[in-house]
């Protein structure tokens, strides 16, 4: 039941006296040698020898893709655009994955793997396959541009978002290449498994020294080096690394368990045993990451402080919060902080570093979920989307949460920082799921979750 205290305080966070811009987000910084080299020595090595494997890979993926177009009297267009998950279908039965159908998605999927190993997002993979000399990558840009100082400007607009875990682009790719290699278990899905191993390569090559995963690898710089936990980034390619580590064949999907003849399965026994070695380890990494990256806010009695959930992004030498596009500044992010505690109890004998963390990421959700209010309309309602008012509504919680004082925050185009969604502009208040439900479900497993765990 919440006390008297917490109910002003939310009606306080929904309803500022008055709003206005609070702020205006800075870009994230690059991964660059200049910031390497500014830590203490001793932490330099791993990093710099990171910094030099993005550059060659890059050299390398740049170089594979002028050596297709050699010759070619003329370069074919870029590659339709799609949302690539939406087109590589997970946990059918096991006969969906032995059709032509799925070997179709497999071998367009195989074209389109980078020299690194990885693959960019917004692709049909149901379509056609790639051509000679024909990129990697759609274009990638920004339906909306911003002018001059735009975050999501792409350095190279010729080259952006090759090798990705965006959009669950390449963690997507692997899961889907496992299935198949499930219901190929012959010469025939020798492809499929040649092309997950270089995949499962690609996680690994791109991780950081200290265990998270920027949003493009090789590095292309701007908010795209930070550790991403935006669309899963860093949680799914720990899962995925998990799998390889484990090499069997095992059940897929929501409804994994004892397997049998009907259930979707995925196939990771083809992993060598020193790749596996490598997973299991990098798997950690990303754990401790995990761990490290949890915000701490001040005490409510001002002493010490207390752990909450995390950022969108962080930045990879300091961890801290950052922003990303122009309109996500650096704050608490509650739908991606619901898929890392998602992900936390999902481990077996979870550590009592694990179980506290999941315990207070879950007293922060009960703590800011939003009661007798909906987020309400749509693009072509008059007024567009709006808070409203609602009895019963709930639970909702707001997309960011500012570091500083907990409450709801909005960005909009031009980087300015609102207390208010309605002082959004009407395309970007329309165009964001600036409030959601998605934690609720998160709490409901962690009800269960927390009868059989508790921190020692």
């Amino acid at each position: 039941m919440l006390s008297v205290r917490s109910l002003t305080l939310f009606l306080f966070v929904l309803l500022p006296l008055h709003a206005s811009v609070i702020g205006t987000s800075k870009p994230a910084e690059a991964l660059t040698e200049a910031r390497v080299m500014a830590l203490p020595a001793a932490q330099r090595g791993p990093w710099l020898d990171y910094l030099k494997r993005s550059a060659e890979q890059m050299r390398a993926d740049k170089a594979a893709l002028a050596a297709e177009r050699e010759g070619l009297e003329e370069i074919p267009p870029l590659p339709k655009q799609y949302f690539s998950a939406r087109s590589i279908p997970l946990h059918r039965a096991p006969e969906f994955y032995k059709s032509e159908e799925a070997r179709h998605i497999g071998d367009v999927i195989l074209s389109f793997q980078t020299a690194a190993g990885g693959w960019s997002k917004n692709l049909d993979m149901s379509g056609s396959a790639r051509l000679r000399g024909q990129s990697y990558a759609t274009a990638n840009l920004a339906p909306v541009g911003s002018g001059p100082g735009d975050f999501d400007q792409a350095a190279d607009e010729k080259w952006h978002y090759v090798g990705t875990l965006d959009n669950d682009a390449t963690n997507t790719e692997l899961h889907f290449l496992a299935e198949l290699s499930a219901a190929l278990p012959g010469h025939e899905g020798d492809a499929y498994r040649a092309a997950a191993r270089r995949g499962i390569k690609y996680l690994l090559q791109a991780q950081f020294p200290n265990g998270g995963w920027p949003q493009v690898w090789p590095l292309e710089g701007g908010y795209h080096d930070a550790i991403t936990f935006n669309d899963d980034a860093v949680t799914e390619s720990a899962q995925v690394l998990t799998l390889a580590a484990r090499g069997e064949r095992m059940a897929s999907g929501k409804e994994a368990g004892a397997a049998d003849s009907q259930q979707p399965m995925e196939d990771y026994s083809f992993v060598p045993s020193a790749l596996r070695v490598k997973a299991k380890a990098a798997a950690a990494r990303a754990l401790q990451c995990i761990l490290a990256t949890q915000v701490r806010v001040p005490a409510a009695d001002d002493k010490g402080t207390v752990l909450t959930v995390w950022a969108q992004q962080h930045d990879p030498l300091t961890l801290a919060p950052v922003a990303a596009r122009n309109f996500e500044p650096e704050a608490l992010s509650s739908g991606e902080s619901a898929n890392v505690m998602e992900y936390l109890m999902s481990l077996s004998h979870p550590s009592p570093a694990v179980v506290r963390s999941v315990d207070a990421a879950a007293t922060w959700f009960e703590a800011h979920k939003i009661m007798g209010y909906e987020w309400s309309g749509g693009r072509n309602t008059p007024g567009g989307r709006k808070l409203t008012a609602s009895p019963g509504a709930g639970p909702l919680w707001a997309r960011y949460s500012s570091l500083t004082t907990g409450k709801p925050i909005f960005g909009d185009r031009d980087k300015t920082i609102h207390d208010d969604v309605m002082d959004l502009t009407l395309e970007r208040r329309n165009g964001y799921a600036w409030y959601g439900n998605g934690p609720e479900k998160t709490l409901q497993a962690y009800a269960a979750w927390k009868a059989t765990h508790s921190a020692r």
